[in-house]
């Protein structure tokens, strides 16, 4: 399944959607989501403990001057890997 973030972490159950995730999901975070991915946050360990793949989408890190704050463990994408996700995975649920 492909999860797609979009609010800040302080603004949803990020906890509860990560409960939600398998072996083989894929996360990307996008809009306020990318807050999540900021390097030293306490989000980003949530993130990085659960057993998925990473994403974040470069756009909105650029638009929120986040590029030099984010964390290296996240893969940063364009809208084209952004459809490839879309593609690969059936199901994808919204947060």
């Amino acid at each position: 399944m492909l999860y797609t973030l979009s609010h800040s972490p302080t603004q949803c159950d990020l906890p509860a959607l990560l409960r939600l995730t398998t072996q083989g999901d894929d996360l990307l975070l996008l809009q306020d989501g990318v807050l999540a991915g900021l390097a030293g946050s306490a989000h980003l360990e949530l993130l990085l403990n659960a057993p998925i793949s990473l994403y974040a989408l470069k756009d909105d890190l650029e638009a929120r001057g986040l590029i030099g704050h984010f964390s290296h463990k996240i893969t940063v994408v364009g809208y084209n890997h952004f459809v490839e996700l879309t593609e690969k995975h059936h199901s994808q649920m919204a947060w």
